[in-house]
């Protein structure tokens, strides 16, 4: 069979791939790939079926490469497209697992920092942070939601001082939800803060629990750190899912830490990354 990969539309273009991904695109058709289109803006509006629409009929195993989807949108995505004969590489009990936080942390625990969590609605505040942050130990910590923190905002909204001054940990925690707004994903999280190199992180990209590329950040492309993965594999491995990244950053003592793990369909690829690099190891169904 043939790499068939699913690229957003460019909304402006309805017959072209998101500006953003065309490079990913031609790498797919130069490896004797296909692609097919969803529209990313419908899709997030809940009309999956009508997001699919210019999807051809049985194409059978496909991967999807685009814009972030919350699990909800993404197991939308998976139905609609099951009714026009494709199938989805990536179950939507996997995309979640490793698109937020509460899937994929006690998998990774010893080598991420500690985290606790709880489910809120966009909008919604936490009932009670104190009891929340109790198995926390004292001192720095991040917010952020199951999926993203603001850390351009990163004294307002997403690096607390002291996890224990409840009336500073409350003013960052509703700045962030207010920020996020709709965008909200799945609930609070709070992570203890780790003191990292400066060396930059190193993206990770994993094809069925082997590493298959290891480049930059995209937010620092131009550091390219060389990571350790032999005591994050076997966490990888154990997390069961067939495409992911993990993010990983030097701590101070010289420990490799992972920052964060992401559904590799919705992970950005550096621009200094040649996608190719990464499109010949993603599997050709059988």
């Amino acid at each position: 069979m043939t790499l068939t990969v699913l690229f957003c539309v460019d909304p402006l273009h309805p017959r072209r791939v998101e500006p953003h991904f065309s490079r990913e695109a031609a790498a797919v058709r130069d490896h004797y790939g296909e692609i097919a289109l969803v529209d990313h803006d419908v899709l997030r509006l809940g009309d999956a079926e009508t997001a699919v629409g210019a999807v051809p009929r049985n194409l059978g195993p496909v991967w999807y490469r685009g814009w972030m989807l919350t699990s909800e949108q993404y197991s939308a995505l998976s139905v609609a497209l099951k009714k026009r004969g494709a199938t989805l590489l990536t179950h939507p009990e996997d995309y979640r697992r490793a698109h937020e936080l509460p899937g994929w942390h006690d998998t990774f625990a010893g080598l991420t920092p500690h985290s606790v969590w709880c489910p809120l609605a966009p909008g919604e505040s936490p009932r009670d942070l104190s009891e929340l942050v109790r198995p926390l130990r004292g001192g720095p910590a991040i917010v952020k939601d199951y999926v993203k923190s603001r850390k351009h905002e990163w004294d307002e909204a997403c690096f607390v001082p002291d996890v224990k001054n409840l009336p500073q940990l409350r003013s960052i925690v509703a700045k962030m939800i207010a920020l996020q707004d709709e965008f909200l994903a799945g609930g609070l999280v709070v992570r203890e803060f780790e003191p990292y190199d400066g060396g930059g992180e190193a993206r990770v990209w994993w094809v069925d629990g082997e590493p298959a590329l290891v480049g930059p950040h995209p937010d620092s492309p131009g550091l390219e750190p060389d990571p350790e993965l032999d005591a994050v594999a076997p966490a990888v491995r154990t997390l069961g899912c067939r495409f992911i990244t993990t993010d990983l950053a030097r701590r101070e003592d010289g420990q490799w830490r992972v920052v964060e793990v992401g559904d590799g369909q919705v992970s950005d690829l550096p621009s200094t990354v040649d996608p190719m690099d990464l499109y010949a190891h993603l599997p050709v169904p059988d």
